[in-house]
């Protein structure tokens, strides 16, 4: 895998929203944050060009805005400001040469998994991360300052407890994965990941029980969990149910559905649409331990 150059004070950043709107005081924390920084914040033409419908401009827009971030080498991290829905209505418009040979850290969650996705296929690893729309919350500054170390090289080791009964065990593999959602709709596409022997994270928000057992099944059926090295369960943020109950929380559907295999699972990672929400390395490799109600995943000291 390619990583890209690390942050260093004086670097510009580029800001875009491929996907839902965002207004100036959606972003104004987030960006004095950068400054702070040392870093030079570069707004993309189109950022604020919508406030009347959900997407933050035209598919045209959005596009040329994120092309131009992706081909000027000036550009060393193109920061998402928030997901939503629409990357993927501009992801297979993009060019993606420049960007190959000058390689430069994606950053974001939720949405822009359909980004990281893509870029993995072409061996680089990202960052899935904290973005701008979140800063201003009261608590986020774990989040914020992840990211931060994250950009300028401070490899992430994460730490976490579960109430939630893991399966033990440890692995190693290259880390993957994202929002649910955004991982099963990429099944199929030219962004299709390839989960042999990696680690697959992933996280959801406001999603109905039973389309997430579905989506689970699908990546079963797909064969995207038989070879994993192991499976780590991210923030299942305001799940959803029917006024017919399910009958299954979450941590049921995953223990279900992965019972035949061997792999280690760990539930509660801080990474999703809560905090903290903790950057890790998309595409990265890393170790992962899991014991009863603790794990670790670790992309600096890999053990």
């Amino acid at each position: 895998m390619i990583r890209p150059p690390f942050l260093q004070a004086g670097d510009k950043i580029g800001m875009v929203a491929p996907g839902r709107k965002v207004s100036p005081a959606d972003v104004d924390i987030a960006t004095q944050h950068f400054k702070s920084w040392g870093l030079e914040v570069v707004l993309a033409p189109n950022l604020f060009s919508r406030d009347e419908y959900y997407l933050s401009a035209t598919d045209d827009q959005r596009m040329e805005d994120y092309q131009q971030m992706l081909d000027d080498p000036q550009i060393r991290a193109i920061v998402n400001a928030r997901g939503g829905y629409g990357s993927t209505r501009i992801l297979d418009r993009l060019d993606f040469t420049a960007f190959t040979k000058n390689p430069k850290w994606i950053v974001g969650f939720s949405d822009v998994t359909a980004i990281h996705l893509a870029v993995h296929r072409l061996n680089v690893e990202s960052i899935h991360g904290i973005m701008p729309i979140v800063f201003g919350k009261n608590d986020a500054p774990n989040s914020i300052n992840s990211l931060k170390n994250t950009l300028f090289g401070i490899l992430p080791d994460i730490d976490f407890q579960s109430s939630l009964p893991n399966r033990e065990g440890a692995a190693r593999g290259i880390a993957v994965g994202g929002n649910l959602s955004l991982v099963v709709d990429s099944i199929g596409t030219s962004s299709d990941v390839d989960t042999d022997g990696k680690i697959l994270i992933l996280e959801e928000v406001d999603e109905y029980l039973y389309r997430m057992d579905r989506m689970i099944v699908h990546l079963k059926r797909a064969g995207k969990l038989k070879n994993l090295a192991g499976l780590v369960i991210g923030h299942i943020t305001a799940p959803l149910d029917t006024e017919l109950n399910f009958g299954y929380n979450f941590q049921d559907i995953i223990t279900e559905h992965v019972k035949e295999y061997a792999f280690p699972v760990a539930f509660n990672f801080p990474s999703g649409h809560e905090n903290p929400n903790l950057s890790w390395l998309h595409g990265a490799h890393a170790s992962l331990s899991v014991s009863a109600n603790k794990a670790g995943l670790y992309f600096n000291t890999l053990g």
